[in-house]
Order: C-alpha cells, then sequence, then structure tokens
C-alpha cells in the first residue's frame, strides 16, 4: 500500500507556524554559523555593488538550518509520498532520471555562446522535432515557461497573423467555451481581444450552433482544449475548426490535457492551427506551487514566420545556431516574429526532463502512457460513481468530473470533502471548476499510480460519502489530523503576507 495515514500533530488545532516550530530568527546566537570552503568572490563584484553591512540573517549551525527545512518539508504533501488527483493539472510522478538529466545542464546560462553549448542546442533541437510528430504540427518555439504564456504567445502571433492579411483591426475578437481554463480569457484580453464565450451541449461538447452564432468577421480566433476540461474528448472537433476556419480566425488548441492523446490523435491532424503542450504536465516535471514549468507552442506552417526568435539552425554538416546576424548582438531583423518571450531556450530544466520522458519512453511508451491514463481515469470513476453525481455520464479521457451538489444537500459541500480528503492521507482534487458543474471534484489520477493506490482514493472518497450521509459535521470540520486545521483563506487571499518580516 502506497498510502500512509498522517498522525495527529500536538498542536493539530493551531493556525500558528510558531506553535510547530521556532522559527529560525528565534533561534540564533552570535558567533553561530556554518564553515563551507569557497573561493574569495568580492573581488570580482564592482565596489559600488557591494555591500556595506551584513544582511541581517540568523546565525546559526548547519544542522539547525537543515533540521528546520527538514521538518518544514515533512509537514508538506509531496508526490513523492502520494497522488495528486489534481484534475486539470496532471501532478504525476517525476522519474528521477528526468532530475538527473537535467541537472547536467545546472550551470548553463540562456546567453550563452552557440559554439559552447552545441549539446543543448542538439537536444533542443531534438525535443522540437519529436513535439512536431507527437502534435502533427510543423515547427515549434521552445521559449514560452508555461501553458499560459503560450497562449499569450499564440495570440501575439494570432494578431500578427491578420495584420499581415490586413485586417488585424477588424478581427478585435477571441471566443472561448464556457468549459475553458480561466487563462484562456485572460491571455485573450491581455492581448487586447473581446471575449465571447460560447455554452457546452447536453454531452459536453462545445455547442455547434452555439459557436456558428457567435462567429464573425470580426473573430480573430478560437480557443479550444481537447480533451476539454471536463476530462471529454470532443466529438464534432473537425466541425468546430471548419466552422472557425470559414469565417477567417484560426483555432488555438489547449494542450494542457495532451496526456490523454499521446499516439492516439494529433491536434494537427484535427483541424487546428497551434496547440500548445505543457510539457511539465505531459512529460513530467513535479509544479506544484507555481512552477517550474515549460509550454513549447507547436504551430502549423502559416504561422512560422510569427514564431518568436530567435530560431535554431541546424547546419548540413551538424552543427547548431541561432539565426541571428552575430552571436554578439541582437538579431539585425526579427521579420514578422513577434520577438522574443523568454530567454533563447526558455526553462531549459524543465525541457530536458521532457526529452529524457520521451527518449526513455520511445514512441510506444508514450502511446502506452496516455492509454493508461485513460483507464485510470475509468477505472477510477467505476468505483466512486455510485456514490457521487457524475456531471456529464460519458465515457471520459484522463481525467472526469464529480458534483457533490447531493452531499451538500446532507450538509458537506465539495470543499469540506477536500479538506476532509486530507485526513485520509490524500491530496484533495480540484474543485469548483470548470465552473458549469455545481459543487465540482475534478479528479485525474494520472497513469503514474497504481492499481492499490486508486483502489485506497476509491475507498476514501466513498467513506467520506458515507460520512456526509450520516455525520456531515464531522466532514465540515475538517481536517483534524493535519498540522493545520482549517485557515481563513478569505483573509490569506485579502491580506497575503508575501515576504519575510524580522519580528519587531
Amino acid at each position: 500500500m502506497t498510502v500512509v495515514k498522517r498522525q495527529p500533530m500536538p498542536d493539530a488545532g493551531a493556525t500558528d507556524v510558531k506553535a510547530l516550530e521556532p522559527l529560525l530568527i528565534e533561534l540564533t546566537r552570535p558567533g553561530r554559523g556554518g564553515r563551507h570552503v569557497r573561493a574569495e568572490t568580492s573581488a570580482d563584484i564592482p565596489p559600488q555593488f557591494q555591500r556595506k553591512a551584513p544582511l541581517g540573517l540568523p546565525e546559526l549551525t548547519e544542522p539547525q538550518v537543515v533540521r528546520h527545512y527538514t521538518h518544514l518539508a515533512e509537514l508538506n504533501y509531496s508526490v513523492d509520498g502520494g497522488m495528486y488527483p489534481l484534475g486539470s493539472c496532471t501532478m504525476k510522478y517525476n522519474p528521477k532520471v528526468n532530475d538527473r538529466a537535467a541537472s547536467l545542464f545546472a550551470d548553463l546560462h540562456p546567453r550563452q555562446s552557440y559554439r559552447t553549448t552545441q549539446g543543448v542546442l542538439a537536444l533542443a533541437y531534438e525535443l522540437e522535432q519529436m513535439l512536431v510528430k507527437i502534435t502533427g504540427m510543423d515547427f515549434v518555439t521552445l521559449q514560452p515557461a508555461a501553458g499560459a504564456q503560450s497562449e499569450f504567445t499564440a495570440l501575439l502571433m494570432f494578431k500578427a497573423y491578420h495584420a499581415k492579411r490586413g485586417d488585424a483591426k477588424q478581427r478585435r475578437r477571441i471566443i472561448v467555451p464556457d468549459s475553458a481554463h480561466g487563462t484562456n480569457p485572460a491571455s485573450a484580453a491581455m492581448c487586447g481581444y473581446q471575449v465571447t464565450t460560447v455554452k457546452s451541449d447536453a454531452r459536453g461538447n462545445v455547442d455547434l450552433e452555439a459557436l456558428k452564432t457567435a462567429l464573425g468577421p470580426d473573430v480573430a480566433g478560437f480557443m479550444l482544449t481537447n480533451p476539454n476540461t471536463l476530462g471529454l474528448f470532443e466529438e464534432r472537433v473537425r466541425e468546430v475548426c471548419d466552422a472557425v476556419h470559414e469565417a477567417g480566425g484560426l483555432v488555438y488548441g489547449d494542450g494542457a490535457n495532451m496526456n490523454a492523446l499521446l499516439g492516439v490523435a494529433r491536434p494537427g491532424d484535427l483541424g487546428f492551427d497551434c496547440v500548445h503542450i505543457n510539457v511539465h504536465k505531459t512529460f513530467s516535471t513535479p509544479h506544484g506551487a507555481g512552477g517550474p514549468g515549460a509550454g513549447p507552442l507547436c504551430v502549423k506552417k502559416h504561422l512560422r514566420p510569427f514564431l518568436p526568435k530567435p530560431w535554431i539552425v541546424r547546419e548540413n554538416d551538424g552543427t547548431y545556431h541561432y539565426d541571428t546576424a552575430r552571436e554578439d548582438r541582437e538579431p539585425e531583423s526579427i521579420g514578422d516574429s513577434i520577438g522574443s518571450v523568454k530567454q533563447r531556450l526558455g526553462n531549459f530544466g524543465v525541457l530536458a526532463r521532457a526529452y529524457t520522458y520521451i527518449k526513455t519512453l520511445g514512441e510506444e511508451g508514450l502511446t502506452e502512457t496516455g492509454r493508461d491514463a485513460v483507464l485510470a481515469a475509468n477505472y477510477l470513476l467505476a468505483l466512486v460513481r455510485e456514490k457521487y453525481d457524475v456531471a456529464y455520464d460519458r465515457t471520459p479521457m484522463h481525467e472526469f468530473v464529480l458534483s457533490a451538489a447531493k452531499q451538500k444537500k446532507q450538509g458537506a459541500t465539495a470543499l469540506d470533502l477536500s479538506k476532509a480528503l486530507l485526513d485520509e492521507g490524500f491530496h484533495s482534487p480540484t474543485v469548483y471548476f470548470p465552473l458549469i458543474v455545481p459543487e465540482a471534484l475534478m479528479i485525474e489520477p494520472t497513469e503514474t499510480e497504481p492499481k492499490e493506490t486508486l483502489d485506497a482514493f476509491a475507498a476514501a472518497l466513498n467513506r467520506l460519502a458515507d460520512r456526509a450521509a450520516s455525520d456531515p459535521t464531522s466532514v465540515h470540520d475538517a481536517p483534524k489530523n493535519t498540522p493545520l486545521r482549517r485557515l481563513d483563506e478569505v483573509a490569506a487571499a485579502r491580506s497575503p503576507k508575501l515576504k519575510w518580516q524580522r519580528p519587531t
């Protein structure tokens, strides 16, 4: 069994971290410190940038520091300790070989000369070619640091594409489904577009008739996630893409859920003009708490001129370089390109992990991961569907959405259930998303979890459903066995403490 129940902490009801562990600043004593042999570097720093006074950091021994942060790590949930059933976020286990490969490039500098980074450029170029094959697209940029930045990049390219055609001023609208990730309309708004939302039909697809009604000569593009955030494959995806193209718009593919399609379907074959891949999700990098991530953007050839520059070029002799006039200055002209959106190779550590993951598995292995993700989701759904309402009763792909509306009537909301799962030893699923599902519980087991873990997670969900029916107060009062009980989320959102301040 891979699930271990958390034991109650001495002060499990406390909401003040001080009750759990003294702060490092409270342990400081003058003269304490760790001793490390290192070269003197202050001479390399110009005098005007050298500090004139100490930093004011705590004075501590090395064991104190190590034990403090080890203790904090033990209080946290981690992908090495248990599953993350986060629908739409795909937090799966990252093989350690990926980390070892990424560590080989720890000292890489984004502005390093191409003459000293031939192996790096070769890896990046080969990754581009593999992503082209996986997605059915023609060209790739590795620059975007995450899916949201890739969306933003794609919409800037849409704007440049329409400008080249002379109708950019006319095309001021982007259409998104009501099930879209929240970053889709946000990216469109950041690019200056107006956003139109179209509803889903009774089967969880984009309502094709509603889409056709919303289309017009002022539409620049349509943003579509497939499989969508309900975990469902868009059954009329080719008709959707054709309708947008007939109106003169472009179709952007939100590839956040690409792991379900590996070796089965390619966005480029379905009619998309471009698609991003969250390689930290599809090809594994633990990215909780906001990073790290990477979102390569894959495009069809008609969008290639607008890709961010510089591009990696492979010469006939097998050497690689950037398409710049000289390595020691910016390109003399970027042509139709929208310009750079990040340093040349993006978040290279994440890309190196993705490269290793793909090369380790190969084509057959990648296809198996996609099928295993779909199998795991359907197996888990079969175990819990009798206790919960299923939002859209179709065969899902890599994830599914339950509704806790029945449990809410009994006195336990989706949030209550997610908090109670913490006492069961599991991380919470995504809750209240997609917005079109009341009391949504969005669950993705991923392909890396064994059957025993899925069984244990399903049993925990079913126990909570029974408790919601018989003793909803116990669910509402959870968690009780975590280091901290429920926090004041409203206060945390309105008055966040974003930096450490020395106690007065």
